[in-house]
């Protein structure tokens, strides 16, 4: 595990930016093409926001597969993962070799995890929640299934993530359940990148770091067990750990 601490958001984005970059560059130089978990949230603005700017790569030869989704919200909801996806990633490199959303169907759950084994992935830009969740695998996770993904409830902790980050009007709106990557899935990844910026994610980052063992209660402090995980902070979300 590695860590890497910012001084602010913007900073924090650009440099994961830049390494994320330079990883599909690489990968997609050695074997022709490069595959790519994308996560979602307000975390992640500023890191998509660098990578879409970042030149010399290959897009229409990334493939993307997307992490998580609501079940029962329309692609049209301004809280749609494959909406903000769509616009803050898509669209801006376009034309990219493939891409594969979530959608909430057993149908899609299915599509999706055949697609997804079909070869490794290369890199998965994981975040990590106000509760320590890695996707929507909320406490206590699954840390056991082997499903690619899973359907899963959201607990009140990262319902009020939701609300406070503004994708909903109030708590009743948030829905309640969610398709979700699962653990065992994103640990397949042969890279892991977690943006983690802002002071709400202080605790989170403090309990990951400082747990002495994996815990479904956290389940982002499976993440240190990764051969090849980096973690990025801001100077807020370190403000906890910062002797570390």
């Amino acid at each position: 595990m590695e860590i890497r601490i910012a001084d602010n958001r913007y900073a924090l984005g650009k440099s994961a930016a830049h390494h994320i970059a330079e990883v599909l560059r690489t990968v997609i130089a050695e074997k022709g093409h490069a595959r790519i978990v994308l996560s979602t949230g307000a975390s992640q603005f500023d890191t998509l926001e660098a990578l879409t700017k970042e030149g010399g790569i290959a897009w229409d030869r990334v493939e993307m597969f997307h992490l998580d989704e609501y079940i029962g919200l329309p692609v049209t909801h301004p809280a749609s993962f494959r909406k903000y996806l769509q616009e803050r990633f898509v669209d801006r490199v376009a034309p990219l070799a493939a891409v594969h959303f979530v959608d909430g169907t057993q149908e899609n759950i299915a599509h999706l995890t055949e697609e997804l084994r079909r070869a490794p992935i290369d890199i998965g830009l994981i975040g990590i929640g106000e509760n320590g969740h890695i996707a929507f695998n909320d406490p206590p996770a699954d840390l056991d299934t082997k499903d690619a993904y899973i359907v899963v409830n959201l607990n009140e902790t990262c319902k009020k993530q939701q609300l406070g980050e503004g994708w909903f009007a109030t708590m009743d709106d948030v829905p309640k359940q969610a398709v979700s990557m699962t653990p065992y899935q994103i640990m397949q990844c042969r890279r892991i990148v977690s943006c983690v910026p802002y002071a709400v994610k202080a605790e989170a980052v403090e309990k990951t770091l400082y747990a002495k063992e994996v815990t479904n209660l956290v389940p982002a402090t499976l993440l240190k067990t990764h051969p090849d995980f980096i973690l990025y902070l801001d100077r807020e979300s370190a403000s906890r750990v910062l002797a570390l």
